[in-house]
C-alpha cells in the first residue's frame, strides 16, 4: 500500500525576523532620541529656592510689563522690543547677573511675550514670569 502522507501545515512561527524588526526600531529610537535637543526657554518660575544666594545681582531686576494690545512698558515706561533688547544687552555688559521680570496682562498676545522670552534666552538671562499685579 504505497499511500502517501499528507503534508501537515506546520502552525510553528519564525521568530527571528521579528527579533530583527524589533532591534532595528530599537537602535533606530535610541540613536533619534539622543540628537533630539529640547528648544526650551530659560524660565524660572517666582516661588522658594532650595539653595539660598548669596550675591545679589548689580542691577536689580528690570520689569517688563505686556499690556493686552501688545505694548511693552519697561520699568514704568512704554518701551519698544528694542529699547528692550538694548537695555538687557547694556547690563548684560555690565553685570554677569542679569534677570528681568515679566509680568503679561491676562489677555496679552503669546507673541509679545515670547518675544521678550526669546531676548532672554540670547542674551542668557534669567527670566521670571509672574502674574498680574
Amino acid at each position: 500500500m504505497g499511500m502517501k502522507k499528507r503534508a501537515k501545515v506546520s502552525a510553528e512561527f519564525s521568530m527571528s525576523s521579528l527579533t530583527d524588526i524589533i532591534f532595528l526600531l530599537l537602535i533606530f529610537f535610541m540613536l533619534t532620541s539622543s540628537m533630539v535637543v529640547p528648544n526650551a526657554l530659560n524660565l524660572k518660575l517666582p516661588g522658594q529656592s532650595k539653595k539660598q544666594t548669596t550675591n545679589q545681582p548689580k542691577f536689580p531686576p528690570s520689569e517688563v510689563k505686556v499690556n493686552k494690545n501688545g505694548t511693552y512698558l519697561l520699568n514704568g515706561a512704554k518701551a519698544r522690543k528694542s529699547a528692550i533688547e538694548k537695555a538687557v544687552r547694556d547690563q548684560k555688559k555690565k553685570s554677569k547677573k542679569v534677570s528681568i521680570v515679566i509680568i503679561p496682562d491676562d489677555n496679552a498676545p503669546n507673541e509679545s511675550v515670547v518675544a521678550i522670552l526669546d531676548i532672554a534666552y540670547r542674551y542668557q538671562i534669567d527670566a521670571i514670569m509672574t502674574d498680574p499685579r
